[in-house]
């Protein structure tokens, strides 16, 4: 069945590594399940899912190719994915700020998510996932290292391999949603702590939007 993978126990253990890596994805599910729940978090969840599957059918196909063709792409994305990072991070450290400002207020009366994080979980964790060019660079180059050139069945290969990311993925995440729904309680009893969680992820995007903004072919 993985005549084709060259070595799977491999890469089982660095898809774990890998999907342990702090991100932007991971963040923002964990913002979004602490913020607004269980089924928020889930959504957000198969907002990357779907990002994902969509950043490792570019890879396979040839997109990774296609930046190194046209370096302006390139250029376009990175910018692209670190603005938007970093318009999420300032509309959490507003929403921060507004509510510190009302901290002596009863928690009916608290300030409301910003719109670019509550009106679709999905939504915004599936244009986290996609607008991350490095990403696409590092499917290609990962899976390439695992599909023997000679293989059968590419195609099935890559899926398995695909699904093995996935799995680790969702599990690591679902972690994560457990976790955030259970940090929720904690925000609603105490205001500081609310406070300091969305002002901090809300700086964290920024960091991440940074990043990306010099980010490099490599």
């Amino acid at each position: 069945m993985f005549d084709g993978i060259t070595d799977i126990s491999a890469f089982i253990l660095g898809t774990i590594f890998i999907v342990l890596l702090p991100g932007p994805n991971s963040l923002y599910v964990l913002s979004a399940a602490s913020r607004h729940g269980i089924a928020a978090g889930y959504r957000g969840a198969w907002g990357i899912f779907v990002g994902d599957t969509t950043l490792m059918l570019l890879a396979t196909t040839g997109a990774a190719s296609l930046l190194h063709a046209i370096p302006t792409l390139f250029m376009g994305l990175r910018y692209a994915g670190a603005l938007y990072l970093s318009w999420l991070g300032i509309a959490l450290l507003r929403a921060a700020w507004t509510r510190w400002r009302k901290h002596g207020l009863a928690e009916e009366t608290a300030c409301p998510a910003p719109s670019a994080l509550s009106s679709s979980p999905f939504r915004t964790a599936f244009i986290i996932s996609v607008l991350n060019p490095k990403a696409i660079l590092f499917f290609v180059s990962f899976f390439i290292q695992f599909v023997s050139p000679d293989s059968a069945h590419p195609v099935r290969d890559f899926i398995i391999l695909g699904v093995i990311v996935q799995f680790f993925s969702m599990l690591y995440l679902s972690i994560l949603i457990l976790g955030g729904a259970r940090l929720a309680a904690q925000f609603r009893q105490r205001h500081w702590l609310a406070i300091t969680a969305t002002g901090g992820v809300g700086g964290l995007f920024i960091c991440f939007g940074l990043r990306l903004a010099n980010a490099s072919l490599g």
